[in-house]
């Protein structure tokens, strides 16, 4: 484990809310299952600049691996999932298959999405390196990280493109949302990235 995923193991350790749903989550056997996105990085960014844990959290994102894109499967997951917390977590934990991503992708963001082999693998897709962290609490309790565009960018607070994806259409609101809640954040503009 590098120093950056130690740091950010202890990070997501001391957010009992993130905490309670990686354990949650967990003890429902959900294959290749990670958390990421916004409750990741947040919790990053709330430990860096001395904000409460759960500050600007809206959700927990789960994303899972199964090839049965079925909707009928994925909504047998979802249900479990939620039954398994009380409010206001049932409300807040969002699970997708990652193998369905690409059927609804293209309708909803309005760019193409290729087939996934795996969960991890969708990381790199997300729109910006800091966003693109994933955790996963594993039966031995140790905290495993996924961050195939480093963890440079959530720690040193910059919000940068995704250098391997094209720029997301929703950029500008993306940034907008971020910088209202962490001022100090650095952007860095994609003609500049």
């Amino acid at each position: 484990m590098s120093d950056l995923e130690t740091r950010l193991a202890a990070i997501v350790r001391a957010d009992p809310g993130l905490m309670h749903v990686l354990e949650g989550v967990r003890d429902q056997g959900l294959p290749d299952w990670r958390i990421f996105s916004g409750a990741v990085y947040q919790c990053v960014w709330n430990a860096l600049t001395g904000r409460p844990a759960g500050y600007g959290v809206r959700d927990y994102d789960v994303g899972y691996y199964d090839p049965d894109t079925s909707w009928d499967a994925e909504d047998v997951v979802i249900k479990r999932v939620a039954a398994a917390f009380d409010a206001p977590f049932r409300d807040m934990v969002e699970v997708r298959n990652q193998a369905r991503v690409p059927i609804w992708f293209p309708a909803h963001f309005g760019e193409p999405y290729a087939p996934l082999s795996g969960t991890d693998e969708a990381l790199a897709r997300f729109v910006a390196p800091a966003f693109a962290v994933g955790v996963r609490l594993e039966p031995d309790d140790t905290i495993s990280v996924a961050a195939p565009l480093g963890l440079e960018d959530v720690f040193a607070l910059t919000l940068r493109p995704n250098p391997t994806r094209g720029v997301a259409r929703d950029w500008p609101r993306v940034v907008e949302r971020a910088r209202a809640r962490w001022p100090e954040l650095t952007i860095i503009a994609p003609e500049t990235a």
